[in-house]
């Protein structure tokens, strides 16, 4: 029986959507996406996959996609673990295993994927986002106190059980910041795992400007206070 979740939130992907589905197992995993409101054809593109397909009739922020397909993952028979894989091709399906064995060695009850730590790869990142990110992961540090190397990575892995105490309020890029806060906060036991994040063309232009790097940060601070 299929015991891992693979939850994808998704907004106007349909460029990628495809090469990211068809490169995760469906044997292996059970996937659950999220379309948020797309104005393009992702949802139409979503519905010709062997999937469990949720749309929500309006735009609400990843971190609202991201909270209702976990909600939704929990509450499946026979899920034991449930991943969050972003839809825009930086990440990539051989990580997964990766990701899923410090709970399944019963190690940890959430696994952070780091771009940044020993034996990660990182491909194509701009000087931009590696300033955001490191501004960023200084913040993270003091406000949560937990010891990572990564902050906003959108790769990770919880058991269900510790799914099921999470409750993202922040519906846009905060939700990151606030789910680290949560794990502080339940004293939830987390581990770091190295991880390839490929940033390509396509995704450097969704999300490599400065002003974007400008509004993660701001998030982050309005999602703290």
């Amino acid at each position: 029986m299929i015991d891992t979740c693979i939850v994808i939130p998704v907004y106007n992907e349909s460029q990628v959507i495809s090469t990211v589905l068809d490169n995760l197992s469906f044997e292996d995993y059970l996937i659950v996406v999220v379309d948020d409101g797309s104005t393009d054809n992702s949802y139409e593109i979503l519905r010709s996959y062997d999937i469990h397909l949720i749309k929500h009739p309006i735009n609400l922020g990843q971190g609202a996609a991201l909270m209702t397909g976990i909600t939704y993952a929990t509450n499946l028979p026979g899920i034991k673990y449930i991943v969050s894989f972003d839809s825009d091709g930086q990440h990539q399906a051989s990580d997964i295993p990766r990701l899923i064995k410090p709970l399944i060695d019963e190690k940890c009850d959430v696994v952070l994927g780091s771009r940044f730590m020993r034996g990660a790869n990182v491909q194509n990142i701009s000087p931009i986002r590696r300033i955001t990110l490191k501004l960023a992961l200084v913040f993270t540090r003091i406000s949560t106190g937990l010891n990572i190397t990564d902050t906003h990575n959108g790769l990770r892995a919880f058991t269900v059980q510790a799914a099921k105490k999470i409750n993202i309020t922040q519906n846009r890029m905060a939700h990151a910041s606030e789910l680290l806060q949560q794990i502080s906060r339940l004293n939830l036991k987390y581990l770091e795992v190295p991880v390839t994040i490929l940033y390509t063309d396509y995704s450097m232009k969704k999300g490599q400007t400065l002003a974007n790097g400008i509004d993660i940060l701001l998030d982050i601070i309005r999602g703290r206070f």
